[in-house]
């Protein structure tokens, strides 16, 4: 028997394909409206309800329980571009699917690793789940894949609402950490080097500038969304060129760091002694760098760990909910 008869309708009128099609909706999300599964919102369920008592549409259950049983594999989406810049072999994502991958593999479950432009594949659509990496700015990324209508948990800044579970670092303490030690070096000219639109710089900002606030400090914010070691050299020597007086830097990642870092030392000033410098994420070659890069930590691992583990919890019809990991600030030599 074809597949497309497999799913007719027994009064032959209508094929999920042909339902899925009139409720604007994709085939997984006609069955699961139908079966009452939790991953439909209520609005969604009777407009399908609706469709398929207005054509006669029965479920074919034992079609159904086939196409949905468990694939035992978790799909995970990277929501970036890699550039020359900023390459998938990064420390991240590397070290978050380093956790994930730990996890699901202790645990028999498969992962399948791909981008924002794989995302629509059938494998995806067909795993038991999703872990998404970056929420992207506005969280562009997080309403993009809530059409795929599966359990879903993302790793990212502190969620506004109760929408989505979300594991993450504290990027809030991560920027008062810096902000800190500024000011224990009486630095009081300071510059934020990031994207304050992304969700997870825009805390690390807030954080930032709240404790400088209780100096009566305002740092000056330096747009970039790039995060490549070239961004960051270019925006230290647009702050040189257009005679910007500043005496610290805390850029929201280790690149943009270390960018910074190098076109200092290439105008001749002096790090930390003139400028102070602190980067984030606390990566392998922040420690290796010349001069060791200052970094506020990730613990990358451990939040892959934790995003396999939720995801699982939500695939079983579990509650699970959105958590923040401690951030840290590691001092070097800038």
């Amino acid at each position: 028997m074809k597949r497309k008869d497999k799913e007719q309708a027994s009064g032959g009128r209508l094929t999920m394909s042909d339902l899925a099609g009139l409720a604007g909706v994709s085939k997984i999300t006609v069955s699961r409206a139908l079966g009452d599964s939790p991953y439909v919102n209520a609005a969604t369920r009777e407009r399908v309800r609706a469709l398929a008592a207005e054509h006669g549409y029965k479920l074919n259950i034992s079609a159904r329980n086939l196409r949905l049983r468990q694939s035992h594999t978790i799909a995970v989406i990277v929501e970036m571009t890699p550039s020359a810049g900023r390459p998938m072999s990064d420390p991240y994502p590397l070290e978050l699917l380093g956790g994930i991958t730990q996890e699901l593999t202790t645990l028999g479950y498969s992962l399948l690793l791909t981008t924002r432009q794989g995302a629509g594949a059938p494998a995806v659509q067909a795993a038991d789940g999703v872990i998404l990496l970056g929420q992207g700015a506005h969280q562009d990324a997080v309403h993009l894949f809530d059409r795929l209508q599966l359990p879903m948990v993302v790793w990212g800044a502190a969620p506004t609402d109760a929408a989505h579970v979300v594991v993450g670092s504290d990027n809030r303490q991560g920027g008062s950490l810096a902000a800190e030690r500024f000011l224990a070096l009486a630095r009081r000219h300071p510059v934020f080097l990031g994207d304050p639109d992304h969700p997870e710089p825009a805390e690390r900002l807030a954080g930032f500038r709240a404790a400088l606030a209780a100096r009566r400090i305002e740092p000056r914010v330096a747009r970039r969304t790039e995060w490549t070691l070239e961004a960051g050299m270019q925006t230290v020597q647009a702050l040189i060129r257009d005679k910007i007086h500043f005496d610290a830097i805390f850029a929201c990642n280790d690149l943009l760091a270390m960018g910074a870092v190098r076109a200092l030392i290439e105008h001749g000033l002096r790090v930390p002694e003139d400028v102070s410098v602190i980067g984030y994420d606390d990566t392998p070659l922040a420690a290796a760098f010349i001069p060791p890069l200052s970094s506020v930590h990730q613990n990358w691992r451990e939040g892959g760990a934790l995003l396999a583990r939720k995801v699982l919890a939500l695939t079983r019809g579990e509650d699970a909910a959105s958590e923040t990991l401690a951030s840290a600030l590691v001092v070097r030599g800038t």
